[in-house]
């Protein structure tokens, strides 16, 4: 079975599965930009890829922020060797992340994590709660069943969201098994990105259907695209960062 065959039915899966938590999920985002909001979106990890899904892209949301453990250097005047693959598991700087972002009270989070078990995220998710705002998570229900917290409460990302969208990846990731054991070829990006755009377009969808115009990227890559993002990026102005 090939690499495609076995990821394009997972992908159908998936948004057959998860429709009606990506209805609800739509439902978070365009609520939070009607009452002038934005959606932050964190990951860390390759979990960061699908954050630039719904942070500041083409055919994306304008209204929206990637927030990640970079933003410790970025914004927060930290060295960039703080920036080791075990910063993730550290609860402490979920604090730091929220504390630096640009976030409102009106604000909805989307949290990426596919195991949802590292002590930032989970952190995060847990601080993005007792603040009020609402939570969306993409994560992997089957891989984070499996694995134990990493945060001292014991708890989990989909413990802690209103909606979970699961991306239906395997506990590992990898699909396609090796002779003599082991097993490659990732999913978790793909299903997860496209949870993030059926999210993504459900919301635009929705306020189209209210009669309203959404606030929508074009490529900076086509005539007047750079104005056209300009134009609208200054309606949230100290509210996105770019």
């Amino acid at each position: 079975m090939t690499y495609a065959t076995v990821a394009l039915e997972l992908a159908r899966e998936v948004a057959e599965s998860q429709a009606e938590p990506v209805g609800r999920a739509a439902e978070i985002l365009m609520t939070a930009l009607r009452a002038g909001g934005v959606v932050n979106a964190f990951g860390s990890g390759h979990s960061e890829a699908i954050a630039m899904e719904i942070a500041g892209r083409a055919g994306g949301l304008v209204p929206s922020n990637r927030l990640s453990p970079r933003d410790l250097v970025l914004y927060g005047g930290e060295p960039p060797g703080v920036l080791t693959p075990e910063l993730e598991r550290d609860p402490a700087i979920a604090h730091r992340i929220y504390a630096l972002a640009p976030v409102d009270p009106r604000d909805a989070f989307v949290l990426i994590s596919s195991s949802g078990v590292n002590g930032a995220v989970v952190e995060l998710a847990g601080l993005v709660k007792e603040r009020g705002h609402p939570l969306v998570a993409i994560t992997s229900v089957k891989h984070s069943g499996r694995m134990t917290s990493r945060h001292p409460s014991g708890g989990k990302l989909l413990d802690l969201a209103d909606v979970v969208l699961d991306n239906g990846a395997p506990y590992g990731d990898a699909v396609l098994e090796l002779p003599g054991g082991g097993s490659y070829g990732a999913v978790s990006t793909i299903t997860s990105a496209l949870l993030a755009q059926l999210m993504v377009t459900e919301t635009v969808e929705r306020l189209t259907a209210l009669g309203e115009t959404p606030p929508i990227y074009l490529s900076a890559n086509v005539a007047g695209g750079d104005e056209h993002n300009r134009a609208l990026e200054s309606r949230y102005a100290g509210r996105i960062r770019r």
